[in-house]
């Protein structure tokens, strides 16, 4: 079983204080927060890739890096960081080959109803109280536009200070290899003028 295999390994971790080389607070260092994909290829990557050690960045994670809503958790996650946690600038980083630029919200449903857990009828009836599953499950058709559309809501959020700058990078989940999209000091600086 997973879970005891990982209490047993917690057990040494902790005896053995291997906790020590990740000690640190809970201000970021680097001053940074950034927004990116749950995938678990990045678990490790996305780090090393942009030079984040433990107790650098404040990272939020979920499918696809979505901000889907101006005021739901990914937001106030970024809202606090900013306020609370003295971060002072924003990443917003997608990666190429997302599993949400593939998503099949048809499908999912299904899997759904194949498993027990709902049925046509309820999903029918979730439809017609106005709740759009298809929508909520769809991920985004081109990791570009979403990173676009996440820095949008960001930057033009408004509980976000306008001096933020707002960054967007998409990063190869094969190589780390990190592709520029928005530059957030320039479009400061371009707003500036």
């Amino acid at each position: 079983m997973l879970l005891q295999e990982i209490l047993k390994y917690n057990d040494q971790f902790v005896a053995k204080k291997e906790y020590v080389p990740y000690e640190a607070t809970k201000m970021p260092q680097k001053r940074m927060v950034v927004v990116s994909c749950m995938d678990a290829r990045l678990i490790e990557l996305l780090p090393k890739a942009l030079d984040i050690h433990n107790g650098d960045a404040k990272i939020i994670k979920n499918a696809g890096g979505i901000i889907s809503h101006a005021f739901g958790s990914i937001m106030r996650s970024i809202v606090t960081s900013v306020y609370e946690l003295n971060a002072e600038e924003i990443y917003i980083i997608g990666h190429h080959g997302c599993g949400m630029s593939q998503s099949n919200p048809e499908g999912t449903l299904q899997k759904m109803v194949d498993r027990g857990v709902t049925s046509p009828n309820i999903l029918s009836a979730l439809e017609y109280a106005g709740i759009d599953l298809h929508k909520w499950l769809f991920g985004f058709n081109d990791v570009v536009d979403s990173i676009n559309s996440n820095i949008e809501l960001v930057r033009n959020h408004p509980l976000i200070p306008k001096d933020v700058p707002v960054h967007g990078l998409a990063i190869d989940p094969h190589t780390g290899k990190l592709d520029l999209i928005v530059d957030g000091y320039k479009e400061l600086a371009n707003k500036k003028k």
